[in-house]
């Protein structure tokens, strides 16, 4: 895969190279202005996506903090409704009485004590009932506040109630079944409340009955149960059976596809790290939802509001769509108007680069006609300098064509010269020879092979052998003048003999050495050569006089940066005009910039000179000789 895309970069690329430069301005100004504005736009797009929600979370919270409200008021109103109801103690003595009461008793009982509980109720519209449920089977049924309690022993509240441990108990209960049935058609009122219960013990521990009041949900809930509902969102109570209680008149959830099942399995996975009130968000045919929720502690229930996402999805891509839309057609307008700037602009270097076709061809009289400043302006002057400069060169060619065949016949006159030279040292040699004055015949010898050696330069290179060779004649004929004192030893292997350097690239070094470092007595040359990765090193180092360190760090300097120098002791040779520096600048022409000389010494002890270059073997490759030596 990253090979697939590799290619896919690299066609892209040749392809763009391929444009004109015109053009390839207005994809760049393009990219530049369209990719950071879409960028930015979808950056300041997704935190107002995210403002939004959060936003819709707040006002959630908020409906849910006043449904709170209502609900506690409506709790309230439903305690002191209990509270009031078992305020007349001849309801209380009533159902501790062990016997039956007298019919004037009863009466007296139902005008006054049980009369004053229906008009607690009647006086509290949101109260839907009160009821008293006797436990005592000597009381009697008096419609519709006092019954007993064999009526309620089977309803599902009732084990609940008398388990619970609290004072007081709240149920919610979608339906109720009517205990009296006076109808038919009345059996179940499918009105959901929410009821109170107490179990009423006097004295304490002892069982005589309980109470219940109950209260519609449309009013201890009034905006769940509202009839007028917000369209695109729904609020519903999650019990502590999970159950959810719903407005039936509200279909949001149910025309989206949130059902019971689903929304109760979205809830129930915030069972680990739900708090009292929280958010979280679900889809449901792929739609986004947000929940809310808050938690009742007396009801160990949930409140909980859906609300739809989609809306404001949809609003905020629409809005940010349109502001897209709107860089792109500004972008398109000012990319072709950018195009056509370009066109003027660029007009220069089209006549340039057509002239440059011209000169390509072979044309180089031309006049380019282009003035003025700016980058084109300066390009085409630079340019007419190049054309002269060209014009120049071509001349000065054809002067040295001409400069050539004069230097060919001086040539040719110089090597019959050279060829007198020869015979005539050959022949005061034989003189020599004849006289036994074997001393001059051998410096004769040396000699000769010295002239032959600088005057046949057909090339740049030489073989180290024969560069040795040389230095071996000079180092012989300059014994003569010094008495024997010079030494001169050699440690190449044979396997280096063909390495391939420049002409007169050591003997200038063997020269400084015998000019500057010979003292009273004698001095020993060594040449050494050994191999380091790719390169050969040629070391020349004498036992003479040596240099100070500080004028060898100074002479390095001068020889990096190319100066002329006067010996080795001030940085080169006056005898023959080729000094270290001339013979540094000469390696790093022809081989490169890691190649060259470097000089060390020891003052009193000795001066190296170590000559680094490529290791290029003249017969055509490193032989199995050398790659042995390298090897030792």
């Amino acid at each position: 895969m990253p090979r697939y895309w590799k290619q896919k970069r690299d066609r892209i690329r040749f392809q763009l190279e391929q444009l004109t430069l015109q053009k390839r301005l207005v994809i760049a100004y393009i990219l530049i202005m369209l990719l950071p504005s879409l960028l930015i736009s979808m950056y300041i797009f997704r935190g107002q996506t995210g403002n939004a929600v959060q936003e819709l979370e707040r006002n959630n919270e908020y409906a849910l903090e006043i449904e709170q409200i209502n609900l506690r008021n409506s709790m309230e109103t439903v305690k002191r409704a209990a509270e009031r109801a078992l305020v007349d103690r001849q309801i209380i003595q009533y159902l501790m009485q062990p016997e039956q009461l007298s019919t004037l008793e009863l009466i007296d009982l139902d005008r006054i004590s049980l009369q004053n509980i229906v008009w607690i109720q009647y006086n509290n519209p949101s109260i839907e009932r009160i009821q008293l449920f006797a436990g005592n089977p000597m009381t009697n049924e008096m419609m519709p506040v006092l019954l007993h309690e064999s009526r309620v022993r089977e309803d599902p509240w009732y084990k609940e109630v008398m388990s619970s441990d609290k004072k007081e108990v709240w149920i919610f209960s979608h339906s109720t079944r009517e205990l009296i049935q006076n109808r038919p058609g009345l059996e179940e009122d499918f009105n959901p409340k929410i009821s109170l219960f107490r179990q009423l013990q006097y004295p304490e521990g002892t069982h005589v009955g309980l109470l219940q009041v109950d209260m519609l949900l449309t009013n201890s809930f009034p905006n769940t149960f509202s009839p007028l509902q917000d369209e695109q969102s729904q609020m519903v109570v999650y019990d502590r059976n999970g159950d959810i209680i719903r407005n039936p008149a509200n279909h949001f959830l149910e025309l989206n596809g949130v059902d019971d099942d689903l929304l109760r399995k979205q809830f129930s996975t915030l069972a680990p790290e739900r708090k009292e009130k929280g958010s979280f968000q679900f889809h449901a045919g792929g739609v986004p939802y947000l929940g809310v929720y808050s938690y009742i502690d007396q009801l160990e229930a949930y409140m909980l509001k859906v609300a739809a996402l989609k809306p404001v999805y949809d609003g905020i891509n629409d809005a940010r769509n349109r502001i897209i839309w709107a860089n792109v057609i500004l972008l398109s307008i000012l990319a072709l108007a950018t195009y056509y700037l370009n066109a003027i602009i660029l007009k220069k270097l089209h006549v340039l680069t057509d002239t440059m076709k011209k000169v390509r061809q072979g044309d180089f009289g031309i006049d380019l006609n282009i003035r003025g400043g700016g980058e084109v302006g300066d390009l085409a002057h630079h340019f007419r300098k190049m054309l002269r400069k060209i014009n120049e060169l071509i001349a000065d060619a054809v002067n040295k064509q001409a400069a050539a065949k004069e230097a060919e016949l001086a040539t040719l006159k110089n090597q019959i010269d050279s060829h007198f030279l020869y015979n005539t040292l050959e022949n005061i040699k034989m003189m020599a020879e004849i006289n036994d004055q074997r001393e001059i015949s051998n410096a004769l010898t040396s000699l000769g092979g010295m002239m032959r050696y600088n005057m046949r330069w057909t090339s740049e290179y030489v073989r180290l052998g024969d560069e040795l060779n040389h230095i071996g004649n000079y180092v012989s004929i300059a014994n003569i003048r010094f008495d024997d004192r010079i030494r001169l030893v050699t440690d190449i292997p044979d396997a280096y003999l063909n390495l391939e350097l420049l002409k007169m690239s050591l003997q200038p070094v063997v020269e400084n050495a015998v000019k500057h470092g010979l003292r009273d007595e004698e001095m020993t040359i060594e040449i050494r050569a050994v191999k380091e990765d790719d390169a050969v090193l040629i070391s020349i180092r004498d036992d003479g006089a040596g240099i100070e360190p500080e004028r060898v760090r100074e002479l390095n300097g001068r020889i990096e940066r190319g100066e002329p120098e006067g010996s080795l002791r001030d940085g080169g040779s006056k005898g023959n005009g080729i000094g270290l520096a001339n013979v540094h600048s000469r390696i790093q022409m022809h081989f490169g910039k890691e190649y060259g000389l470097r000089v060390d010494s020891e003052p009193g002890q000795y001066t190296r000179v170590t000559l680094r270059i490529p290791c290029m073997i003249m017969n055509g490759g490193l032989t199995a000789d050398a790659k042995a030596a390298d090897r030792g």
